[in-house]
């Protein structure tokens, strides 16, 4: 089959496409930014890409001969305060250009909406589902609550909960219940749906075996990883300082965990159906979920994370807008070294930052993520998705990697904490030297006196820093 595929450098997609590969089938592949396109893809010979922002399309980019489309677009970490308009808006336009080609099925994965309340994105899973309708191809919806696997947001959020904290005072919400559902489970659902005709504009709610609370999920997790935790919950927390204890304990964003909560107050029970006849699947229990997830991690192969998305940080645009650095009303901090050994030296650049830490006062870098969480910024907590490989687009602690080669020996970062102004932080090898240039532009006056302000602490830290790029301990 030709498929399309939306959403390409998210979560989801990104991991369903490559098992779409394995068994063959043809891509098309929309992307808002060519500089994105996943690296386990792009040369691959069954793929390929077209740019394509579905809030201002351009007519006539999607191929005529598509037989199957995934709608894989959410923007559930974005802080528009009009996202509900955005994402009807950007259905209305996938399904107009979709309209206009062969395509016989559509398959769009939603979220569980049987509660009475609705938090707004639910709702807006709900509008979309609506809008993406249509008497010109057939629409299969599937509906799932919490998606567990490495890189996850639910993964990942509960892990950093889990970890931390041995003792933890939590907002009554953790007693909300819910069914979570393996990411192997979602993939199996969305592969095994294509083509099926019995599955033609009808909707399904997929769901794992279990109905947890959050608790439970949160003590089954640390049974996982053979820990002890205790967990007292309080009525008093009120939504929005639920999302400060969600934003400053975890690595998730503020807008992100406003969402959550907000989320997280219903309950995400699943209507039955018959659907596991249909694919032929017996959904995993969610510690074997968690369990598996782990494997990924120890075996250092996650293949993406809800991270990965350019909202989880503060980009509005595309990266390419910022891989060349500023020349004019700049502040720069430039050193070279000659080069020892290529090899160490890349290995060493490619390897920054997450738990291998920035090789120079992991302390001031640690205090700088605190003060970034502080004024509402991502802090350190992202880490990075793969301890050894990077690739444009993917987050490493408060920067966002906008170019990434090693042929070309250069790794190019931009700084999503919060500043008065933009920095960007570059690593290029040219004739045996390594080059190092920390590079800001300010904005306004607090931008020159932040300049100035961490100025004294360039003298050590950037110098330690490259000094260990090159120096072999």
């Amino acid at each position: 089959m030709r498929i399309l595929i939306t959403g390409t450098t998210g979560y989801i997609a990104k991991r369903l496409a490559l098992q779409l590969l394995e068994a063959e089938h043809e891509l098309v592949c929309c992307v808002r930014d060519m500089n994105r396109i996943p690296d386990e893809i792009e040369e691959h010979p069954l793929c390929s890409f077209i740019k394509m922002d579905f809030l201002s399309p351009e007519p006539n980019k999607i191929p005529k001969d598509i037989d199957v489309a995934y709608y894989l677009i959410h923007s559930m970490a974005t802080d528009a305060d009009d996202f509900e308009s955005l994402e009807r808006q950007c259905a209305l336009n996938f399904k107009n250009l979709v309209n206009a080609t062969n395509c016989k099925q559509v398959i769009y994965l939603s979220g569980i909406v049987n509660d009475d309340s609705l938090s707004k994105h639910l709702k807006s899973r709900l509008q979309v589902e609506e809008t993406l309708k249509s008497d010109d191809y057939a629409l299969t919806t599937f509906r799932a609550g919490i998606i567990v696997g490495s890189g996850s947001a639910s993964f990942e959020i509960i892990r950093d909960i889990v970890e931390k904290l041995p003792v933890m005072i939590t907002p009554k919400w953790l007693n909300t219940k819910t069914q979570p559902l393996g990411i192997r489970d979602v993939l199996t659902y969305l592969s095994g749906a294509l083509g099926k005709k019995e599955l033609y504009n009808n909707s399904y709610d997929i769901f794992g075996p279990e109905i947890l609370t959050y608790k439970e999920m949160l003590l089954q997790f640390a049974e996982v990883r053979g820990l002890k935790r205790y967990i007292y919950t309080l009525p008093v927390l009120t939504p929005k300082l639920s999302s400060y204890w969600l934003y400053f304990v975890t690595s998730t964003s503020f807008q992100l965990a406003q969402a959550l909560v907000d989320s997280m107050k219903v309950e995400v029970i699943g209507r039955p159906s018959d659907i596991n006849n249909h694919i032929d699947i017996e959904p995993m229990a969610y510690k074997t979920a968690v369990d598996l997830a782990f494997q990924r991690i120890e075996q250092n192969s996650v293949i993406s994370s809800w991270k990965d998305a350019v909202s989880s940080g503060r980009f509005k645009d595309q990266l390419s807008k910022h891989i060349e650095l500023p020349q004019y009303g700049c502040f720069k901090d430039v050193r070279s070294r000659a080069i020892k050994d290529e090899e160490f030296t890349i290995n060493q650049i490619w390897g920054i930052g997450g738990r291998n830490g920035w090789y120079s006062f992991n302390g001031l870098w640690k205090l700088r993520g605190y003060v970034d969480k502080l004024f509402g910024g991502v802090g350190l907590r992202r880490g990075r998705t793969h301890d050894t490989y990077l690739e444009a687009g993917d987050p490493l602690d408060f920067w966002r990697v906008l170019f990434a080669d090693k042929k070309e020996k250069r790794l190019l970062l931009f700084a999503e904490m919060k500043l008065p102004g933009e920095a960007w932080l570059e690593f290029k090898i040219v004739k045996d030297k390594l080059y190092q240039r920390a590079v800001f532009r300010p904005k306004g006056v607090w931008g020159r006196l932040y300049w100035y302000m961490v100025l004294p602490f360039h003298a050590f830290v950037f110098k330690g820093m490259i000094n260990a790029l090159v120096e072999p301990k």
